[in-house]
């Protein structure tokens, strides 16, 4: 969850209830593949859910953020936080 999309995708999934492929793309300024690949670890990870309809006659995939996801980005930011206050005693 390091990579700088994944992080993104999670933060943005974390004050949003959900957001489509295309909000995220335009979000993040990435390709559909690489957006693509991105989302696909974290669905591997169980960390988002993807929903797939037709809007319109077009595909339309909604991602949402897992409670296993949540807890997951939660320990992460915990994690940075412990990190920047030890290196701030010094």
């Amino acid at each position: 969850m390091y990579e700088r999309v994944r992080l993104g995708i999670m933060s943005a999934l974390a004050v949003r209830e959900q957001l489509t492929f295309n909000e995220l793309k335009e979000l993040f300024e990435v390709s559909d593949g690489n957006l693509s690949a991105h989302a696909r670890k974290l669905e591997e990870a169980r960390y988002l859910t993807c929903t797939k309809s037709f809007e319109d006659r077009r595909p339309q995939s909604v991602y949402r953020l897992t409670s296993l996801g949540r807890t997951a980005l939660n320990r992460y930011l915990d994690h940075v936080e412990a990190v920047i206050k030890a290196t701030r005693r010094r």
